[in-house]
């Protein structure tokens, strides 16, 4: 391999970018690079190898299938009630879990009808719901004919979310049963953007404030607070911690999370496991916070976005040990293969500390928060946090068609359900093997090393080229790397001259030399062959380092 065609100065301009906008060029580069292969004229990215993206190239399709009985199931519930051409009527209450039986028992062929029956069943008993209204409320939400009442969440869908919740992120033990209450939203991303405006609209927030980030972290929580909207002072709590000579252990050192002891410091953000290291955090690390919170910080915020909770056997929140404190925020596009639904939800506990910061504010704030919330209650300032941000989520003015779509509650309770039952343990079995097998290949092809460690998700990993670089030749090379080169030059070179696709460590204030590969959107082999591409990259590096020396 060469040096790439993309100078060094264009390759400084772009690194400013953040990573999955620079992403973009990588993918021109690698589609130049398949185009110019011999026959491959037509089919332009035929081989190019992109992990820089976290969309799995797999779905669950159990409880997909089990989504479109209950449409077609719904569908005879409407033409029950008005039949004209293709108007149909709204599915009545009365009578319906009798009619949903005998809809069952009439069609055993239909694809997901008895994972749709047993999803019923196991609600029906291990939350205790009153039959008729949770089928009514499954045939009426799967048709989306209303708006979603209560707007926050439909009643049956929170409490089986929250279920979900307690025995995927919280190892099956909740802080209380009925807790945190759950706000569904369009996404995890929906979720962090409501969260950081209404934390700012209701004054727990002020513009400059100062906010911690436990990194490498996910861009967008590096991205957001450094809007002029926010303008946060950002305090970041690293994961520097080395295994051995050139071997990152991602791990966060006691003074590195001391810093949050500071009680100036409102707010920290943090992706467990993380993003892109892909590690939960450690017990130790848990109950460092958990002391802080008890003696120096008590009103510190965690906003802890658990996504890839479901990749590590008995991961535990932080919403778990510190429940009055933290924001969860999860997503389902991850472990479900459901980027595209856009399902997400935030559990904020009833006792918390946001609602009792609120209610502490000056006068004059208060004032003007009646104000704000002043047309949805005659006594706004006892409306809470929660209910603050689906109001935020409308302007407040909106409140009234606030909420996610019903169809997508729908399909969200049923992936919840499935994860109750044994094909849905059966299914998490597999999709973490599968990320695991990925990572194994990649390691073998490349010849890298990474540290043991059994709360490792692995859904992504992140490799220090400089690190690596030490590792194999010693400070020398890294020397003349750092000296000689753009830390996103490996990159370029990738992409240029092996259609390889990555992402740059430092967008997600990472080391500079670091690099984020995603074993979640390719096929198996293809991360060996990642692998290999990126042993030669340091072997020519190696011997350009080399010529210098002779020479």
């Amino acid at each position: 391999m060469t040096k790439p065609t993309t100078g060094r100065e264009e390759i400084r301009r772009l690194a400013r970018l953040s990573p999955f906008e620079l992403k973009a060029e990588f993918v021109r580069l690698a589609e130049e690079y398949q185009r110019d292969q011999p026959g491959q004229k037509e089919k332009s990215t035929a081989h190019m190898l992109n992990a820089g993206r976290g969309n799995p190239n797999w779905i669950a399709t159990g409880p997909r299938e089990a989504f479109l009985a209950l449409g077609h199931y719904a569908l005879t519930e409407s033409r029950r009630v008005w039949t004209a051409d293709n108007l149909g009527g709204m599915p009545e209450k009365d009578g319906i879990a009798g009619r949903f039986d005998a809809f069952v028992r009439a069609n055993p062929a239909l694809p997901g009808i008895d994972l749709l029956r047993r999803s019923v069943e196991l609600a029906v008993d291990r939350f205790g719901f009153d039959r008729e209204a949770f089928v009514h409320e499954l045939a009426d939400a799967s048709i989306g004919d209303n708006y979603p009442v209560p707007d926050r969440m439909l009643v049956h869908a929170e409490r089986i979310v929250r279920g979900y919740l307690h025995a995927e992120l919280a190892a099956g033990r909740p802080a209380a049963p009925d807790q945190p209450e759950l706000f569904a939203t369009e996404g995890g991303t929906a979720a962090m953007c409501y969260i950081f405006d209404s934390l700012l609209k209701n004054g727990v927030l002020r513009k400059g404030d100062k906010i911690a980030l436990m990194v490498p972290v996910f861009t967008p929580y590096i991205e957001i607070p450094a809007l002029d909207t926010y303008d946060f002072e950002v305090v970041e709590v690293q994961a520097d911690q080395l295994a051995e000579t050139g071997v990152r252990q991602w791990r966060y050192p006691p003074e590195q999370i001391a810093k949050l002891a500071d009680p100036a410091v409102r707010l920290v953000c943090l992706v467990n496991p993380s993003n892109p290291p892909s590690l939960a955090l450690s017990r130790r690390v848990t109950d460092q916070i958990k002391q802080i919170v008890a003696t120096s910080n008590p009103n510190l915020i965690v906003v802890t976005d658990d996504v890839y909770g479901t990749f590590v056997e008995g991961f535990r929140t932080l919403a778990a040990e510190l429940p009055r404190n933290t924001l969860l925020v999860y997503s389902y596009s991850k472990h479900y293969g459901a980027t595209g639904h856009r399902l997400g939800v935030i559990g904020l506990d009833r006792d918390n500390v946001i609602d009792e910061l609120i209610a502490a504010l000056p006068d004059a704030e208060r004032e003007r928060l009646a104000r704000r919330y002043g047309t949805l209650s005659l006594e706004p300032g006892k409306i809470r946090f929660i209910d603050r941000l689906v109001a935020d989520s409308r302007q407040v003015a909106l409140n009234h068609t606030a909420g996610l779509s019903l169809p997508q509650q729908a399909q969200m309770t049923l992936f919840s359900l499935f994860a109750l039952l044994p094909e849905g343990q059966a299914y998490k079995a597999k999709v973490r093997a599968v990320v695991r097998q990925r990572l194994d290949l990649l390691l073998e092809g490349s010849g890298m090393r990474i540290a043991d460690d059994p709360q490792r998700a692995g859904y992504y990993i992140e490799l220090d080229l400089l690190a690596e670089a030490e590792r194999i030749a010693g400070k020398d090379f890294a020397a003349f790397l750092e000296k000689n080169y753009e830390p996103t030059e490996p990159l370029f070179r990738l992409a240029e001259q092996t259609g390889v696709v990555l992402l740059n460590g430092g967008g997600f204030d990472g080391p500079q030399w670091s690099v984020r590969v995603s074993l979640a959107n390719l096929d198996d082999l293809d991360y060996l062959k990642i692998g290999h591409h990126l042993k030669q990259i340091f072997a020519d590096y190696r011997s350009e380092w080399e010529s210098t020396r002779e020479a």
